[in-house]
């Protein structure tokens, strides 16, 4: 397996802050299997227009990265920046490459109801998806992260500690990334969400 990958992390900063610096404080530094390429509070003004802090990410955190790792917690799912990031990790420009993907649920994302709980209430709505075992639900993560579970372009994993593991799911995310076209045609997300799920 190749060495280390330039990693972008993406996540819920008010929320999920914990889980992203145990990431990298175990995954670049202890075990040194990535290098961090993530954007810390403060360094974008979340004043500037749109365009400007789309930019930004894309030239100033995302230019030397080759995999972006999403780190889905309850409320992930709803925050623009997040979709931003992810919006620019797999957008190829000139001067830009892709990103690969990949998401990681973390202990705090509620598992997905059971079954006859979505009987009961009638949800007819597909409730949870499964890709190798790791149960989620369509709507509580990401929306574009979702797009790119479903052609494949991205893998999603239960949070682990496991050096091995989450190196093997980086390596093959950067592998992926130019083997199969990311879905990214879904509109930008323009201001934070605030149902329990998107539509």
């Amino acid at each position: 397996m190749a060495g280390r990958h330039n990693v972008f992390v993406s996540y819920y900063h008010e929320e999920d802050q914990h889980y992203r610096n145990r990431f990298e404080t175990l995954f670049s530094k202890y075990y040194d299997i990535m290098e961090s390429k993530s954007v810390e509070i403060g360094d974008i003004d979340p004043n500037l227009k749109t365009e400007t802090i789309y930019q930004k990410i894309r030239n100033d955190y995302l230019r030397n990265s080759t995999v972006t790792v999403v780190l889905v917690g309850a409320h992930t799912w709803r925050r623009k920046f997040v979709d931003w990031e992810i919006g620019s990790s797999i957008r190829q420009t000139e001067y830009n490459p892709r990103s690969g993907l990949l998401g990681i649920l973390l202990p705090t994302y509620p598992p997905a109801r059971p079954i006859w709980e979505r009987l009961f209430t009638g949800d007819t709505l597909p409730a949870f998806q499964s890709q190798q075992d790791h149960p989620y639900n369509p709507h509580t993560i990401p929306p574009r992260l979702y797009d790119n579970l479903a052609c494949g372009y991205a893998t999603i994993h239960n949070w682990s500690e496991n050096p091995l593991e989450v190196k093997h799911w980086i390596h093959e995310a950067f592998k992926r990334r130019k083997k199969i076209n990311p879905n990214n045609k879904r509109l930008l997300f323009k201001n934070n969400r605030s149902n329990e799920r998107w539509q």
